[in-house]
């Protein structure tokens, strides 16, 4: 009657304040995040990926550029010029300007040059932009596995967090149970301690749960490119992944790694750049043809005019004075010409482009103007040359075996490339394997973890009952408690490794698979 009446004031200590105990309300979460927009956040912000996104653009001019090189090319050139007076030798003979002189000239034309090297260009430009692309799809599918497993670790730290919890709400439990039996004389002090032992213990561990798990948010945030928008204990990590049996068959996982698998499409690609290499090379010993044509033009405009205005004088009169000198002759002549005036010049001044002024001879006015205006061209009143054309074929005899070097050069990095290709279809071969087989294991496991966890969380109700009804030790029900904290801890790491195989998995194919 006496034991009765002990427990049932045991079990009324004990049930008072567990009844008026309510778990604390947790802070509601400012900002969730899930996997895709993680993802999202990644591709627009991830310096790592940017950088490869950003050879896309020359990769492209480039096939652009190879496809213009069988095209002529256009060129126009113009220039002004001026050249002082006095004499300057060229050749062996000297020239003298006798005015200084403003110049212009202008050109445009166009050069066609074609050869094996230019033939090859496009071939080559497609093969490394194909690589390019590629190389951004690698960057790509390797910016999603780092992301998700990254958050994956962070679904992880948080499930940590609520082990440490459920610890820590364990160990209240049993400081109260032990409390209330050392009341009712059914505990020792010891054991009053040993659960203050044990409530600290899982204090500590919750702390450090939720440091990691903010570390492991702040790392997301890093791969991710960016910065938390709030307090990042207010970052909750929402999304949920399927926990299924995998059901991916081998075979099809190695056939489809080696069609689409990024790394092994880019290898692919510059082995075929390098061949166009080869090609390219080769093509040194044909001939190549070239053309050329161009119009031109130029102005030159003398800027002391009136020094042609004195050379025209000078000419003027020395025409005159022949054609009076003509004129003379025919008059002592015995026979008249069968001319008009018999040959003679009726007005020599005026033949020769002069007239009286008073008893001045000068230049008549219609000659001097049409000097000026002849003067006056620079910059814009261009004198037309003849069209120009020409085209050449050309076949180098002997370069020094130059050509038979490039041509070594680059049949020793096709043969790299070749080479580079088959190591990476090894590795991904390797790879997908090995990831496929750490896949059924970390399967495997959890099912032993889950048996493990069901086990611990067994044995703790156990090791309750007998505690609460004096037959157990506070030594055993510690031990079940740390044993299953222990178990469930396992069993998140098994879930979550689970995940990050799956991610790995797909990273090794290169691309999703679910």
């Amino acid at each position: 009657m006496t034991k009765s009446r002990s427990l049932f004031a045991l079990f009324a200590l004990v049930a008072a304040p567990l009844a008026g105990q309510q778990p604390a309300p947790s802070a509601p979460a400012t900002v969730t995040l899930t996997a895709a927009e993680a993802i999202g956040l990644a591709r627009r912000n991830s310096p790592t990926y940017l950088q490869t996104l950003n050879d896309r653009g020359p990769a492209s001019w480039g096939v652009r550029n190879a496809y213009a090189s069988l095209l002529p090319s256009f060129s126009v050139s113009g220039g002004m010029g001026y050249t002082g007076s006095g004499s300057s030798t060229f050749g062996g003979s000297t020239f003298n300007q006798t005015s200084p002189a403003l110049s212009s000239n202008y050109s445009y034309g166009f050069n066609w040059s074609l050869d094996g090297q230019v033939l090859s260009q496009p071939g080559q430009a497609k093969a490394n932009a194909h690589a390019t692309d590629a190389d951004i799809t690698a960057a790509e599918v390797g910016l999603v596995a780092d992301v998700t497993t990254q958050y994956l670790n962070g679904l992880q730290a948080q499930a940590q967090v609520r082990v440490a919890e459920q610890q820590l709400q364990r160990a209240q439990e049993f400081l109260q149970l032990s409390q209330a039996r050392y009341s009712v004389g059914q505990a020792t002090l010891v054991d009053v301690r040993q659960a203050e032992v044990e409530q600290a213990q899982a204090e500590v561990g919750l702390l450090r749960a939720q440091q990691t798990a903010s570390e492991q948010k702040l790392t997301l945030f890093r791969l991710m490119g960016t910065e938390p928008p709030t307090a990042v204990t207010a970052v909750t990590l929402v999304d949920s992944f399927p926990l299924d049996s995998p059901t991916v068959v081998l075979a099809d996982l190695k056939a489809l790694a080696a069609e689409q698998n990024p790394g092994l499409v880019s290898a692919r690609a510059r082995e075929s750049a390098a061949t166009w290499g080869v090609r390219s090379a080769k093509s040194a010993y044909l001939p190549s043809l070239s053309a050329r044509a161009g119009w031109s033009g130029f102005t030159q405009e003398f800027t002391d005019e009136n020094l042609l205005l004195a050379q025209a004088y000078a000419g003027g009169l020395g025409s005159a004075a022949n054609c009076q000198f003509q004129n003379d002759l025919i008059d002592r002549l015995t026979s008249p010409m069968p001319y008009p005036n018999g040959g003679k010049v009726a007005d020599c001044l005026a033949a020769s482009g002069l007239t009286l002024a008073g008893s001045d001879t000068v230049l008549s006015a219609g000659v001097t103007q049409g000097i000026r205006d002849r003067n006056d061209v620079f910059p814009f009143h261009f004198e037309k040359q003849p069209f120009q054309a020409s085209v050449s074929v050309s076949l180098p005899i002997f370069t020094g075996f130059g050509r038979r070097l490039r041509l070594s050069q680059a049949q020793a990095q096709r043969d790299d490339a070749e080479q580079a290709r088959r190591a990476r279809e090894l590795q991904v071969r390797t790879d997908v394997e090995a990831r496929y087989l750490a896949l059924g294991t970390a399967w495997k496991a959890i099912l032993v973890q889950e048996k493990s966890r069901q086990a611990a969380g067994e044995r703790l109700r156990l090791a309750q009952d007998r505690y609460r009804l004096g037959s157990g030790t506070a030594l055993e029900l510690t031990d079940a408690q740390n044993a299953v904290t222990r178990a469930e801890g396992d069993y998140y790491s098994a879930v979550y490794e689970y995940h990050r195989a799956f991610v790995a998995l797909e990273a090794a194919v290169g691309r999703r698979l679910r």
